[in-house]
C-alpha cells in the first residue's frame, strides 16, 4: 500500500508533530484560498494521486499561483490529470492548494531497510527538490542504525556533518528528523520518503517543511490501522492481475503486487521492503511488476502467486528475479519449491521458456530451498545462478540486470 502527497502526509506527519506546510483540499472556500496567498504571496497546487506516484514536477503537474483565479483555474487543470509514471498512465482524482514555503535549502530524507546491511537505515541529502538518482555519491548519504535504540539526533549531526552541511541547519535537522523513526516504527511503515524539506526561516531560526511525502506501509502489519486513513487513499484502478492475487490475501503471508511496466523482461518476486524498493528502483522499466511476498507464505499460497505471475509475464520475461535479505522466519525452502514446481508445470503446460533464474536470498533452510531449485532446473535445462546471504543485494539485482542484457542481444 503506497501513499503520495501531502492530502494525507500532512496527518501522517502531525503524528510526529514534524512541521508542514497548511494544506486546502478541493472543497475550499475562496476566502480561505485568498488568505493561503496572502500569507506567503502565492500557493502551490497540486494534482492528488492514489497509491505511489512520482515525478509530478518534471511533468509539469505542480502549479505555483499569486491569485484565487489561477488557483481555480490550475486546480481544474488538475483534478483529473493524466501523468505516464513507470509505463503506466494514471489519472488523478483531485488537487491540493498549498502553502507556499520559501526555503534556503532543500532536503531528501528517507528511511528504510537497507540493502547492504539488511539494517534500517536512513538516507539523506542537503540537495534535495529533485530526483535522488541524479544526485553524485559525494552529495548523498546512507547510515542504518539499530533499531531497538532507534534514530538518534548524533546520527543526524554526523550524517549533516559528513556532508558538510550549513551550520544553521544542523539543529533543526537534528532536533525534528528523528521523531520520523518513531513514526516509521510505530504505524507499519516499510518506506518512508520526505523530499523536498523545505528549510525556511521562522524569525531568527530555521525550521524543516515537509513539502512531500512518500510511504510504503505494510499492508499485513495492523499497526498502520492506527493511522485511521480513509479506504480511499489505497484505491486504484486494478487489473486483471492483482485481482488474480488478491484474492490469495486471505491466506497466511503477504502478496503485495503492482505492475510496472507490462512490456518489462525481469519478474522479481521480492520479499521484503527493503527488495521491493532497491529492486523496483534499479530494475527501474526492465521490471514488469514490483511485489512484496514476504511473512512466511505457505506452499500453497507461494505456488499459486507464482502461477499466476507466470501466466501473466512469464512468456516476454528474459530473467525470473528471486531476491531478499536474510530471512528469520520465512522458510525458504518452501517458498523456492513453490517457485521451481510452478515454473516445471507452466514448463509441461507450455513449453521450457527462454529465461534465466537468478536467486538471492538467506535464511532458514536455504542450503535445502537452493538444492531443490538447482536440481529442478537443472532437469528443466533452465540457466541459473544462486547467490546467498552473504551478497550485497545490490550486487544480485544488477547481475539479473546483466544477464538480461546478454539474453537480449542472444534473442536478437
Amino acid at each position: 500500500m503506497q501513499i503520495t502527497g501531502m492530502k494525507y502526509g500532512q496527518k501522517i506527519l502531525q503524528l510526529a508533530e514534524f512541521p508542514t506546510p497548511t494544506i486546502l483540499c478541493n472543497d475550499a472556500f475562496s476566502e480561505d484560498i485568498d488568505a493561503l496567498i496572502k500569507k506567503r504571496g502565492k500557493l502551490v497546487v497540486k494534482p492528488v494521486f492514489y497509491g505511489g506516484v512520482g515525478k509530478k514536477g518534471k511533468a509539469g503537474l505542480i502549479k505555483i499561483v499569486d491569485n484565487v483565479a489561477d488557483a481555480q483555474e490550475a486546480r481544474r487543470e488538475l483534478f483529473f490529470a493524466k501523468h505516464k509514471f513507470h509505463g503506466n498512465t494514471v489519472t488523478a482524482n483531485g488537487a491540493t492548494y498549498e502553502e507556499f514555503i520559501p526555503s534556503d535549502y532543500e532536503i531528501y530524507f528517507n528511511i528504510s531497510v537497507s540493502t547492504e546491511s539488511r539494517m534500517v537505515s536512513f538516507t539523506l541529502s542537503i540537495d534535495g527538490g529533485i530526483d535522488i538518482e541524479e544526485l553524485p555519491p559525494d552529495r548523498i548519504i546512507t547510515h542504518s542504525f539499530d533499531p531497538l535504540t532507534g534514530l538518534k539526533t548524533y546520527h543526524i549531526i554526523d550524517a549533516l556533518a559528513q556532508l558538510n552541511a550549513p551550520s544553521e541547519i544542523i539543529s533543526p535537522l537534528a532536533r525534528y528528523l528523528p521523531a520520523l523513526w518513531e513514526l516509521y516504527n510505530d504505524y507499519g511503515f516499510d518506506v518512508m520518503e520526505i523530499n523536498p524539506i523545505r528549510m525556511s526561516k521562522v524569525g531568527k531560526r530555521y525550521v524543516p517543511y515537509a513539502c512531500d511525502f512518500k510511504a510504503m506501509l505494510d499492508q499485513d502489519n495492523p499497526h498502520n490501522k492506527r493511522l485511521n486513513l480513509p479506504p480511499d487513499v489505497f484505491e486504484s484502478s486494478l487489473s486483471e492481475f492483482e485481482i488474480e492475487v488478491n484474492a490469495l490475501r486471505t491466506y497466511q503471508g503477504q502478496s503485495d503486487v503492482a505492475i510496472i511496466n507490462p512490456t518489462g523482461t525481469i519478474t522479481p518476486f521480492m520479499f521484503g521492503g527493503g527488495a521491493n524498493s532497491a529492486a523496483t528502483e534499479i530494475l527501474s522499466e526492465r521490471t514488469t511488476i514490483s511485489t512484496d511476498f514476504g511473512g512466511n507464505p505457505p506452499f500453497e499460497k507461494m505456488y499459486n502467486i507464482a502461477e499466476i505471475v507466470y501466466k501473466y509475464w512469464l512468456k516476454n520475461s528474459n530473467v525470473i528475479l528471486v531476491i531478499g535479505g536474510k530471512a528469520n522466519n520465512t522458510d525458504i525452502f518452501v517458498t523456492l519449491k513453490a517457485i521451481v514446481d510452478a515454473l516445471r508445470d507452466y514448463a509441461a503446460k507450455h513449453g521450457k521458456p527462454d529465461v534465466y533464474v537468478v536467486i538471492g536470498r538467506g535464511g532458514p533452510n536455504l542450503i535445502k530451498g537452493m538444492a531443490y531449485a538447482h536440481d529442478m532446473l537443472n532437469n528443466l535445462k533452465i540457466p541459473h545462478r544462486f547467490f546467498g546471504y552473504d551478497s550485497s543485494m545490490v550486487d544480485v539485482i544488477q547481475y539479473a540486470v546483466d544477464v538480461d542484457d546478454w539474453m537480449k542481444k542472444k534473442k536478437k
